[in-house]
């Protein structure tokens, strides 16, 4: 087995199951005993430490930041196999079966405890990604996490969201360690281990279709099977498709055609292709989560 390889499948041991629980209690009774080796993995997987800059999404202006007193109650949702092995907002390759989650604006990675007021139960997981942006929602955890708590079938649950100081500060040191170590919080986290199978990191493909005088329904479909796509945009200019399909990567196949339905030519950037409106309609929804707004699905 590659070193590489190891350490995909030992972040997916470490970061698949955070402490549950069905209570309150202290955030110091939570501690990492293997920081040093998490944080490892973690960066072998892509990922790096990101607070980022203000931004806006349909309207509303977001600023990451450092905030350790975070406390807040909202709905949570939850997102799994259609973003599994995809890439994360820090680089990482989102894992459903780890227990990990996405904000708006907590650094990445941060700890958090998730607690379900509808039912007492608690876990502790790793935001490393963000969103959600629509419907009052506060955090979307993974599939694992939202299995945990209790809400996978009902799709959202009323949570109360903690940051966990200590461990937040202790994997942001260690993050930016070149030996990723935390002097001050070496022995801070501790997470129960185990047994999971860690898939192959997702590579996004992009293709380009060569200009040719016909229309997309009738020569652009790739070979996978279906004929539903999620179409993020249209633009003139070849070079600015490129940078939304490189946008576009996380969330599945993207292609780029090219249609000459005037005597310019019009290139158009799809996510898919998918067999049914529905499993369209998924991507489309979650797209629409992190703030793409010109989105619609076409039949090609």
């Amino acid at each position: 087995m590659k070193k590489n390889d190891c350490n995909m499948k030992f972040l997916g041991c470490i970061s698949a199951l955070l402490l549950l629980c069905n209570c309150s209690g202290d955030p110091k009774e939570f501690q990492y005993k293997n920081l040093t080796e998490e944080v490892k993995a973690i960066k072998a997987n892509g990922g790096y430490y990101k607070v980022g800059n203000p931004y806006k999404v349909m309207g509303q202006y977001y600023t990451p930041k450092e905030d350790y007193n975070y406390s807040e109650v909202g709905m949570a949702s939850w997102y799994g196999d259609d973003f599994h092995n995809k890439l994360t907002a820090n680089g990482e390759t989102y894992d459903m079966r780890a227990i990990t989650a996405a904000h708006r604006t907590l650094p990445l990675p941060s700890i958090v405890r998730v607690t379900n007021l509808e039912n007492g139960k608690s876990i502790i997981a790793r935001v490393n990604d963000r969103g959600p942006y629509v419907k009052n929602r506060i955090i979307d955890v993974s599939q694992k996490g939202a299995e945990l708590l209790g809400y996978r079938n009902n799709g959202i649950a009323k949570v109360k969201v903690e940051v966990l100081e200590r461990e937040s500060r202790a994997i942001k040191e260690a993050m930016l360690s070149k030996t990723s170590t935390s002097k001050t919080y070496n022995e801070a986290i501790n997470y129960e281990v185990t047994n999971q199978t860690q898939t192959p990191k997702y590579t996004a493909e992009i293709s380009v279709k060569a200009p040719t005088p016909t229309t997309i329904a009738q020569n652009s479909v790739p070979t996978s099977k279906g004929n539903y796509f999620v179409q993020v945009g249209a633009f003139s200019d070849y070079n600015k498709a490129k940078e939304m399909a490189d946008d576009m990567k996380r969330f599945g196949k993207v292609s780029i055609f090219e249609a000459f339905l005037s005597k310019d030519g019009v290139y158009r950037v799809r996510i898919g292709a998918y067999q049914n409106r529905d499993d369209a309609l998924k991507i489309l929804d979650r797209v629409l989560d992190y703030g793409h707004q010109d989105v619609t699905i076409v039949q090609g």
